[in-house]
C-alpha cells in the first residue's frame, strides 16, 4: 500500500511516534517543501504527488489544500476544526492504522470554526478556538500594565498574533530557535518538527517587530536583566516538563494583577510533562494555579492573576 503523509509538523511527528512507522510512509508532502527529508523519508511537493499512485493520504496539518484524489483515500486527522466531517470513508485508513486509532479519531469533539470579531492581519493557523480566545483575553488587558512574553516560540504564529493584537506592548520571545535542550530529551517527531524553526522566520512573521525582543538560547539564562519586568500576558508553550517548570518559576511572580498566563498543551495526551510541571510548582510554592481549560486543539489552560 502506498501511504503518503501531508505535513511535516508536530502532528506528523505524533503519528509516526504512536501509530505509523516512518518506513511505512512512501513520502511526506508539503505545499512548498522546506526540506528534502523528514524522519528519514523524502519530502515531496503537491505537484510531485500528482504523479504518484496514492492508496492513502493522511493529512496531519491543521490547514490543507483540496487534494485531487478520491475522497475515500484521504484521511484528515484534525477533522474536529469544522462542523462538517471531511472524512468520507475510514476503510483504507482503518486497515493501516487500526480500529482503536480510527475510533478515537471519530470521537473527537467538534468545534465551531468562526471568528468572534472581524479578521485581523494575522493567520489563525487553523486553531480558531486558541486564537480567538487570545483575542478575547487581549480585550481584557486595556488597564493592565506590563509586557508580553512567549516561552517556546516555534515558528512564531502565536507570537505574531500577540504582536498584532497588542502592537504597542513590548514582546519578549524566549526560545533556542534551533530546537530543544539536549539535556531534556523530546520525542523524535517533535524534535524533527522543530528543526524548521528559526529566529529569522519568526521575525518575518511579526507585524510590529520594532516592539519585539528575541532572547535566543536556553531559558531562564536568557531572561537575565529582566528580573524587575512585569508581564500582562504570557504564553508558556515549552512542551516539556523541566522547561515548563522553569517558565512557571520565573513568570508567575512577575505577573501583573489582572494579567493572564496561557499554558499551552495542558490537555495534550502526548505531552504529560506539562501537567506534571504544574503539580510540581504547586507543591514547591504551596500556591494553587487555578485556571480554565479551553477546547483548542491541544488544550490550553488560561490562568488569571
Amino acid at each position: 500500500m502506498e501511504i503518503y503523509v501531508y505535513g511535516t509538523g508536530c502532528g506528523a511527528g505524533e503519528l509516526t511516534r504512536e501509530t505509523l512507522h516512518p518506513e511505512q510512509i512512501a513520502a511526506f508532502v508539503e505545499s512548498a517543501p522546506s526540506r528534502e527529508t523528514f524522519l528519514g523519508r523524502p519530502v515531496i511537493s503537491l505537484a510531485e504527488l500528482a504523479g504518484k499512485t496514492v492508496d492513502l493520504l493522511i493529512v496531519t496539518a491543521k490547514d490543507a489544500p483540496v487534494f485531487d484524489l478520491p475522497t475515500e483515500t484521504v484521511l484528515y486527522l484534525k477533522n474536529h476544526l469544522t462542523l462538517q466531517d471531511r472524512n468520507r470513508s475510514y476503510d483504507a485508513a482503518r486497515e493501516v492504522l487500526g480500529d482503536a486509532f480510527i475510533d478515537r479519531l471519530r470521537r473527537q469533539e467538534t468545534l465551531v470554526r468562526a471568528p468572534l470579531w472581524d479578521e485581523g492581519d494575522f493567520s489563525a493557523d487553523g486553531d480558531w478556538v486558541r486564537y480567538k480566545t487570545l483575542e478575547a483575553v487581549c480585550h481584557e488587558l486595556e488597564n493592565v500594565p506590563g509586557a508580553l512574553a512567549e516561552l517556546g516560540v516555534f515558528r512564531g504564529e502565536f507570537a505574531a498574533a500577540m504582536n498584532a493584537l497588542l502592537p504597542d506592548r513590548r514582546l519578549f520571545l524566549f526560545d533556542t530557535f534551533t530546537g530543544f535542550d539536549p539535556k531534556e530529551p523530546a520525542p523524535e517527531g517533535l524534535t524533527a518538527a522543530h528543526e524548521s524553526a528559526s529566529a529569522e522566520l519568526v521575525l518575518r512573521r511579526l507585524p510590529n517587530r520594532e516592539n519585539a525582543v528575541l532572547r535566543p538560547g536556553l531559558f531562564p539564562e536568557t531572561a537575565e536583566g529582566l528580573e524587575d519586568e512585569t508581564f500582562a500576558l504570557v504564553s508558556l508553550d515549552a512542551d516539556l516538563e523541566e522547561s515548563t517548570l522553569a517558565g512557571l518559576r520565573w513568570f508567575v511572580p512577575k505577573m501583573a494583577k489582572g494579567g493572564y498566563l496561557l499554558l499551552h498543551d495542558w490537555n495534550h495526551p502526548g505531552l504529560p510533562g506539562v501537567r506534571r510541571a504544574v503539580r510540581r510548582f504547586e507543591e514547591e510554592t504551596g500556591k494553587r494555579l487555578s485556571g480554565v481549560p479551553i477546547c483548542d486543539i491541544t488544550g490550553t489552560l488560561i490562568i488569571p492573576f
